[in-house]
C-alpha cells in the first residue's frame, strides 16, 4: 500500500510541473516578464506567512498556504482566465471541477479527497481562511501592477470601477490589507496609472 501511494504521490508531483508552463498576464514586480501560476501560487504562500497576522479573524496558516499552493492546480487543464476578462466569467467553473477531479484524483484516494475539500472551500470564499487566501491572490496582482506603472490595467484598458469591485475582496480578509490595497488604487489614479 505505500509504494502504491508513493508512486501515485511521485505521479501527482510530475503532473503539477505543468503549472509552471502557466503563463498568467500578470507581469512580475518591475519587470516585463509573465509571471507563472507555480510563481505566483509560491508568492501567495509566502504572503500568507508573512502577512497572517492582519488576518481580522483567527486562522489556520497552514491551511491557507495548502489553499494558495493548490487553488491555481486546476488551471493545468483548464487554463488561466484573467481576471478582468470580458468574455470569460472568472468564477468556478465546470471545466475546473473536472481538472479539480483529474488531477487531485492522481493522488491517493485520502490524499484526494482533502485536496478537492481545500480546493472547493477556497472557491466557495465562506471560511475564514478561504476569505484570507482570496485576500493574498487579490494582494499580490494589485501590488504587480503598482509596481509595472499599471501593468495589466494599461495594457487592457481596465477602469478604476472594474480594479476596484475586484480588489475590494480583500476587505473580507484583512481590513488592515484592504486599507493599504485601496490607497494603492486611490494613488494609481493620481499617478495617471488608472482610468477612472
Amino acid at each position: 500500500m505505500q509504494v502504491e501511494n508513493l508512486l501515485k504521490q511521485v505521479n501527482f508531483i510530475k503532473e503539477i510541473d505543468k503549472l509552471k508552463y502557466i503563463q498568467r498576464k500578470t507581469k512580475l514586480f518591475n519587470s516585463d516578464r509573465c509571471e507563472n501560476d507555480a510563481e505566483h501560487s509560491w508568492h501567495l504562500a509566502m504572503m500568507t506567512i508573512v502577512l497572517a497576522e492582519h488576518s481580522d479573524k483567527p486562522i489556520d496558516v497552514l491551511k491557507v498556504v495548502k489553499m494558495v499552493l493548490i487553488h491555481d492546480i486546476v488551471e493545468i487543464d483548464a487554463g488561466d482566465t484573467f481576471i478582468y476578462d470580458t468574455t470569460k466569467n472568472h468564477t468556478n467553473t465546470e471545466e475546473e471541477l473536472i481538472a479539480a477531479k483529474r488531477i487531485f484524483g492522481l493522488l491517493p484516494t485520502e490524499q484526494a479527497k482533502e485536496f478537492i475539500a481545500i480546493w472547493e472551500e477556497f472557491e466557495e470564499g465562506i471560511t475564514n481562511e478561504a476569505k484570507f487566501a482570496k485576500s493574498m491572490d487579490r494582494f499580490e496582482p494589485l501590488l504587480q501592477n503598482v509596481s509595472n506603472n499599471g501593468g495589466t490595467w494599461v495594457e487592457f484598458n481596465v477602469p478604476y470601477q472594474k480594479v476596484y469591485d475586484k480588489k475590494k475582496a480583500i476587505k473580507n480578509g484583512s481590513t488592515a490589507i484592504w486599507n493599504y490595497a485601496e490607497n494603492l488604487i486611490n494613488e494609481s489614479v493620481e499617478k495617471g496609472i488608472l482610468k477612472k
